[in-house]
């Protein structure tokens, strides 16, 4: 692969990164925002620390200007990515076809850089969390995720050295039992963090959280449809029929 289609691939991953991330910001408007709404009111209700405090971004922005500035920067930003990956992945996992590639490419990429943290350390809507330790927080779970990413990667290599003695199918159960089990073993000894206020709505915390889901899951299904058909054009163009005109 030339310098000049893997740039090409690479456009074409922030753009369809940037269609994957309207489609995650209507998900996240219509399911998210509910849901920090409520967060944010329970927050303010059982704040008694201080008084009145300016607000310097009206949460009207946040949940409009910002979240859709911070959904589609991220989307441009992973589809950027995840096109290089597709151009190291193509032909290296097996003779899947530029559209297969790129979906089976989007729902690793989920699975390794948020299923698999996010059980481990889920997300928290507003008043979930101490203060005094987001540094530690946010320390432990990009550790799960590079050890996700990690682990995902070692166990596509140990599956494609298995193939040729094992099968295909076989070849796949064992790096996916690998996978699992190294998993498990991260969350074992990796430490365990819940700050989850003992009266917060159960309710508000699980719609959250499922919410985030919908949105990576939106987001990574988006990018792999939409990079996959801009792939295959690329990679494998229609033939052009030729039309021969008949003179009488």
């Amino acid at each position: 692969m030339n310098s000049t289609t893997v740039r090409n691939l690479l456009v074409r991953g922030m753009l369809a990164g940037l269609a994957a991330g309207v489609l995650a910001l209507i998900v996240a408007y219509f399911l998210g925002e509910p849901s920090v709404d409520k967060a944010i009111g329970f927050e303010e209700a059982h704040s008694h620390e201080h008084g009145h405090e300016v607000e310097l971004v009206s949460r009207s922005l946040q949940s409009t200007a910002g979240l859709a500035t911070g959904v589609l920067v991220y989307g441009v930003a992973f589809g950027g990515i995840a096109a290089l990956a597709y151009c190291f992945a193509l032909g290296r996992v097996g003779r899947f076809s530029p559209r297969a590639t790129a979906l089976l490419l989007s729902g690793v990429a989920l699975v390794a850089v948020y299923v698999v943290p996010f059980l481990k350390y889920p997300a928290n809507p507003p008043a979930v969390g101490n203060g005094d330790t987001i540094g530690k927080r946010t320390t432990l779970f990009f550790l799960m995720l590079v050890l996700s990413v990690l682990l995902a990667v070692a166990a596509t290599l140990l599956g494609r050295r298995l193939a040729p003695g094992l099968g295909n199918w076989w070849a796949t159960v064992v790096a996916v039992t690998a996978f699992i089990a190294a998993v498990g073993l991260a969350y074992a000894f990796l430490p365990v963090v819940n700050e989850v206020p003992a009266d917060f709505p159960a309710a508000v915390l699980w719609r959250f959280r499922l919410s985030t889901l919908a949105i990576q899951a939106t987001l990574w299904t988006g990018f792999g449809l939409a990079f996959g058909e801009l792939a295959h054009r690329l990679l494998r163009p229609d033939p052009v029929v030729r039309r021969e005109t008949v003179t009488v």
